[in-house]
This record gives structure tokens, C-alpha cells and sequence, in this order.
């Protein structure tokens, strides 16, 4: 395919994933309501009501808060004329407007963007990337992060995290409910096949919201590779920087669970975490991805 038939694939992909996590919040709803009666109705709005103030909390000052757990320092033109003026031939071929650059001192070569809205992104560097990377190979790296800011990856994020932290919430609570004897507004005749199927559901439903929302994580950075492709017509130079971060070993010092997902190469996965739970497609595959279309 194309870069315009793997930017339509991936959304189509996305779209249907977070439709299968509304789907399994309305299951988690269903099942409580089966197991425990109309008492539990009142915990759902409570356990959205706390993923959307934590969530969109910190998805309205993302960038701030994103700076303070990488270390990221933000950059004058002055301090990098050579990367700014890079950014702004970027900038120009996406149509959005120029970021902010920020600068993490670390060895590890990585990028990561971030920002609720392209008035508000940013983009950061580290020392490592500058570097090990000539410029065709920078070029599609700053393509790559301003896809994320053009596919608006952090509300996509943010809408996905609020949706698995309300279904774990709502899971949790119930779960600790029945292990601790809450009661059970239901008549003696329920179905005792619907209480046990419900009573999985319950347990699992967590791990398939996270399930879920990695998913969603791998298809928008595939989303992102094909989107830089159509904003440089270069695959040869996203696809070099990513050839370049497969064979460096060393990971950036910044790589908890909380900010794993942004980076371009994510400092967790392939490394003894499940395939499933990864927040990045195999690099492999993206790079024979960007081979293919040097071809077309």
C-alpha cells in the first residue's frame, strides 16, 4: 500500500478499536448490572468522573507535564539554528504551526512530540539523535513526531485512557465488592451461567482495556509513519533513522510506563513485555513497511 492507503487503513483501525473499547464498557456495565442489580448503576459515572479528572488533566498540560518527567529543556532558535530551521521545512510541508523544540540530554538517540493541539506542541530531542543522525534521517524523525501533532495522537490517547481507567475503576470496585459481600440487589431466579459469564467479565475486563488501548497506541504510530511520508514524499529517511535506533542498544534514561508510549522507539517494549502489550509496532516491521514503499 501506499502511504494515503496505510493513513486510511490505520484510522479505520483506530476508529474500530476505540469502538471495541466503548463496546466493552457498555459489556462491564451490563455485567455489573447482572451481578449486582440496579445499586451498582451509581459507580459508573463516578469512575468516568475520575478517569476524565485525572486524564484530561494532564492532557490539557501535557506539554508542561511531559517536560518535567523527561527532563526535557526548552530551546531558543539562537541555542540550534541548524534543528529549528530543519523543523520549520517540516512545519511548512504539514501546513501546521511551528512547535516547540526542547532538547533531552541523554546518549540514547530518541524523539518524542507532545501538546494538546498543534498551537500547543512540542517536540523533543535527544542529545543521542542529533548526534547519530544526518539530516535526511532527522528529517523523517521530525516527520514522524509532526504526524502525531497533525493526528491529534494526544487526544486520541487521552480518549482512550479515559475509557480503560473508567473500566478499571468500575471492575475494581465491583471485584472488591464481591469479594468482600456486598450485596446483591437480584431475585433468586437469576441465571447462574449469567452470574458466572458476568463475573469473568468483571476480572478480564481490565487486561482487555489495556489490550485495548496498546492497540490503539501501535496503529497511531503506524498511522504516524505513513503520515510523515506524505508530508516529506521521503521514506528512505524515516525508514534510515529507525534502521539507526534497531541497531543502537541503549535506552533512554526517562522510560517508565507514563511517557513509554511517546517516544519514537519506545524504551519498554521487546524487552521481556508481551507483543500484546507493546505501545509500538516492531520496528522490523515498520522499516519493511517504508522499504515497500521506496518501491512504489
Amino acid at each position: 500500500m501506499n502511504f494515503r492507503e496505510l493513513q486510511a487503513a490505520n484510522r479505520r483501525k483506530t476508529i474500530g478499536l476505540l469502538l471495541g473499547m466503548a463496546i466493552l464498557m457498555w459489556v462491564v456495565v451490563s455485567a455489573s448490572l447482572t451481578y449486582f442489580g440496579g445499586s451498582t448503576a451509581g459507580i459508573v459515572p463516578i469512575a468516568v468522573g475520575i478517569s476524565l479528572v485525572s486524564v484530561w488533566g494532564a492532557y490539557y498540560g501535557s506539554d508542561k507535564l511531559v517536560l518535567t518527567m523527561t527532563g526535557a529543556k526548552q530551546l531558543q532558535e539562537s541555542d540550534n539554528p541548524k534543528l529549528f530551521g530543519l523543523v520549520q521545512e517540516v512545519s511548512i510541508a504539514s501546513g501546521l504551526p511551528m512547535p516547540k523544540v526542547a532538547m533531552v540530554e541523554d546518549d540514547a538517540p530518541n524523539a518524542f512530540a507532545t501538546g494538546r493541539d498543534p498551537e500547543h506542541a512540542l517536540i523533543a530531542f535527544t542529545t543521542g539523535i542529533l548526534n547519530v543522525m544526518d539530516r535526511d534521517e532527522l528529517q523523517g524523525v521530525i516527520a514522524h513526531e509532526m504526524s502525531h501533532v497533525a493526528n491529534r495522537d494526544t487526544l486520541v490517547s487521552a480518549v482512550a485512557a479515559t475509557t480503560a481507567g473508567a473500566i478499571a475503576i468500575v471492575s475494581d470496585l465491583l471485584t472488591r465488592m464481591m469479594f468482600f459481600g456486598g450485596s446483591r440487589d437480584r431475585n433468586n431466579n437469576s441465571n447462574p451461567l449469567a452470574l458466572i459469564f458476568s463475573l469473568v467479565v468483571l476480572i478480564l475486563a481490565p487486561l482487555a482495556a489495556l489490550l485495548l488501548k496498546s492497540a490503539i497506541s501501535r496503529k497511531r504510530e503506524a498511522l504516524a509513519d505513513a503520515t510523515a511520508v506524505s508530508f516529506t514524499r521521503n521514506p528512505a529517511g524515516l525508514r534510515k533513522a529507525l534502521e539507526v535506533l534497531a541497531t543502537d542498544s541503549t535506552v533512554v534514561r526517562q522510560r517508565s510506563n507514563a511517557v513509554a508510549h511517546i517516544w519514537i522507539e519506545s524504551p519498554l517494549d521487546g524487552r521481556g513485555a508481551s507483543k500484546l502489550f507493546a505501545t509500538h509496532p516492531p520496528i522490523e516491521e515498520r522499516i519493511a513497511t517504508l522499504r515497500a514503499m521506496e518501491s512504489l
